[in-house]
Formats: structure tokens, sequence, C-alpha cells
């Protein structure tokens, strides 16, 4: 686990159970493909589940036909084994529980340095699940907006960024949105005194982290968009944790019954990046980034409110890197919209706690969904555009 990662997420490499691994920014040496050696399809539904298989792979391709020239490339890997990317003893440094040497970072090229990413002027810093459980490391959990069907779970002390869970209760299972490095023994308690987990949605590779430790935890499918599949790094022995979405629209079923919960995928700042509608609220994690005036409460701004929240202000962002304020480009932004004005909500939550934004709120008297088009117009403009045909777009 680095914990100096980005202000976006998944750290860049990590030690899980006391074994070195590179982040899923970095397919160096392990081929993205290896974590899905085999994947199958169903005709019921638009997400695709790994299956277990343990024969050897040459050139291994893993894109179908129906996929759209959009999607990731295929892959291929000069492993003739695929138990060869764990296993082989140029890998031996994956498998101690020290971290790599300073020298390697020149030998391999992209393990520690991504476009997306930065390194600080004190370097990386590594550290490991177990040693995290007993360094004081503690999970702390409430109620989300004061609605006791979400609660924010998130660490302490801050581990990397300390971007939270939301674990959203329904009476007929329970989904965990996005992930946490962090699970004890006192997390599997509670959300089990809850009814445990149906599922596990992560809204992008960086956060990642320790999913198939909370797979395992509490034996649960983990959702995760199929344009991002390059960034997983860890293989999935069972064949059955991962469920990858391919559309663009997933309902999360519990025996095959729809739960109220659904994955929109609007990609921008990763292809396959998610969002998921619950009750009317919209869980945007970095897909939409709540900047600071959107959460700025305006009944306490310098006119004592009277005049409300200005306009022309935005109140998302959306961006490639955020660390390094890469933004995204027009069509990008304008492919967002398209997906997502189809969609009702009236809140968003964002990573991290206390990034709620809600209808009306705050000295607003427009809805959320209003200021979400409104901020990509803006954003649209300050670009450069003045004629972007998107500009034209209202509610």
């Amino acid at each position: 686990m680095n914990e100096h990662s980005e202000l976006e997420g998944e750290p860049r490499s990590r030690l899980i159970h006391d074994k070195w691994e590179p982040g899923p920014d970095q397919p160096f040496r392990i081929p993205p493909v290896i974590s899905l050696p085999h994947i199958s399809s169903s005709s019921a539904s638009s997400a695709r589940v790994a299956q277990p298989r343990t024969e050897g792979y040459k050139n291994i391709k893993t894109m179908s036909a129906a996929q759209s020239a959009a999607s990731t490339p295929s892959y291929s890997t000069p492993y003739s084994n695929i138990e060869h990317v764990f296993e082989d003893p140029e890998h031996e440094h994956y498998y101690s529980d020290t971290p790599p040497p300073g020298s390697m970072a020149s030998q391999t090229d992209h393990l520690l340095i991504y476009p997306r990413q930065f390194v600080l002027p004190t370097g990386q810093a590594f550290t490991t699940l177990s040693k995290l459980k007993s360094s004081g490391y503690k999970n702390v959990w409430e109620p989300m907006d004061g609605d006791e069907r979400f609660w924010q779970i998130h660490s302490e002390p801050k581990i990397a960024i300390g971007q939270r869970a939301i674990l959203v209760k329904t009476p007929k299972g329970n989904v965990l949105w996005d992930c946490i490095t962090l699970l004890d023994e006192e997390t599997i308690e509670w959300i089990n005194s809850l009814g445990g987990l149906a599922a596990i949605v992560i809204s992008h590779p960086h956060y990642y982290t320790t999913h198939l430790e909370w797979a395992d935890a509490f034996d649960c499918p983990v959702y995760l968009s199929w344009e991002d599949k390059q960034w997983l790094n860890r293989l999935d022995r069972l064949g059955k944790a991962r469920t990858f979405i391919e559309g663009t629209e997933e309902d999360i079923e519990v025996r095959g019954e729809k739960i109220g919960v659904k994955i929109v995928k609007l990609g921008g700042h990763f292809p396959g990046s998610l969002v998921c509608l619950a009750f009317g609220r919209l869980l945007i994690a970095d897909t939409l980034v709540t900047t600071p005036s959107g959460m700025g409460d305006w009944t306490k701004g310098p006119d004592g409110g009277k005049w409300g929240r200005p306009s022309g202000m935005n109140t998302y962002s959306f961006f490639w890197s955020i660390p390094n304020m890469i933004p995204l480009s027009a069509e990008e932004i304008a492919g967002m919209w398209k997906i997502l004005k189809d969609y009702e909500f009236s809140s968003t939550h964002g990573a991290f706690k206390g990034t709620e934004v809600s209808d009306g709120a705050k000295g607003s008297d427009t809805t959320v969904k209003q200021r979400v088009l409104e901020s990509m117009q803006i954003q649209v403009k300050r670009m450069g555009w003045r004629d972007h045909a998107f500009l034209q777009e209202t509610m």
C-alpha cells in the first residue's frame, strides 16, 4: 500500500498480505490479460464473469467481436503458462516482505511512474495489509448524510488519500460501493450484523485495492468495468469473484431479483468509470469531482444569504488526472452527459466524506442534475470551445 498515493485513489504499488505487487496503473511485466485468462459471456446479462482455468495460455486474446472499437485493445502474453506470471523466479521480489529497492524504478520504466500519478519529493512509501492491522489503524462508519440506508466507511488514521466506501442497505441485500484497503475483524462483524454483502461495485481502478479480500470475506461478487480490466494485477484464482460490466447499465440482482441499485457507466476519468444510483442518490466517486464551490454554503455568504448561490459557478470538474489537473476533452464530457441525462437523481455523493450536494441545498435554487450540466458546459467553454454543439444542451 503506497501511503503517498495521488489525490484520486489506488496506490501505484502495493504490498498485499506481505506480497509486493505493482499497482493497477503499471501493467509492467504482468501483462494486463493475465488477470483474465478466460472470459465467458452470458446472454442473460451484460456482465462477464471470469471463469477458472488452469491450463497454459499462449497469445491470449481477450476481446470479443461484439466489443466496440472504443474498448481497451487486446493484449497477448509471451508466457506459456499463466502461473509464470506469479511464480517465475524473476518475480521473486513480489513475494517478499521487503519493498523493492530504490534502483528498481530505473529498471522497470512504468512500475512506479505513470502519467496520471506523481512521486512526492520524499519518494515512495510502502506497507502491508497485515502491518496496517497491527499498527493501530481502524475503520470508522456512520450514516451518510443522515440516511441510514447509506453507511460511509473510512479508515483512521488516514490511509493513502483517505477515500470512503459506501454501504447501501436494501431489503434484498446490501451493496458496497467502492473499496478501502483496511479490512479487519471488527469491520467484518459489523457488516455481517447488517446482513453482510450481496455485491461489491468499484467505480474505477484507483479503488481496486484489496477487493479480493473483501469478496472472500463476504462470499460475494465484485462488479468491475470490462473496459478497465487491463489495470487488474492480481489473479482471481478461483475465478468466482469478478463480474465485468460490458454495457452502460447494470442492475444489481440477488437470486435473480433486482434490489434497486443500478450501476451506470459514464467513462471519462477511466474508460469504464462508473456511478451508482440508489434511492434517488447518485454515488459518483471520482467520475464527477465535487469542487469547493459545489460544496459551499451560500446561505452563509457575504450577503448573509440574501441572494443565494451566484450563477455561473461550477459544482463538478471532470478530469483524466486529478492531481496533475489534466481535464477530459469536450467530447468525453459530452459523452458522459449523453448517458447521464436519462437518469433522475436528487443528490450526489463523492469519494470523500462531506462531498454531498443536494437539490436546493445551501442556497442553491437549482437541481443537482442541472448543476451537473452547467458544470460540464462551464468546463467545455473554458477550454476554448464557443460553438460546440454540447453548449446547446438543456434539461
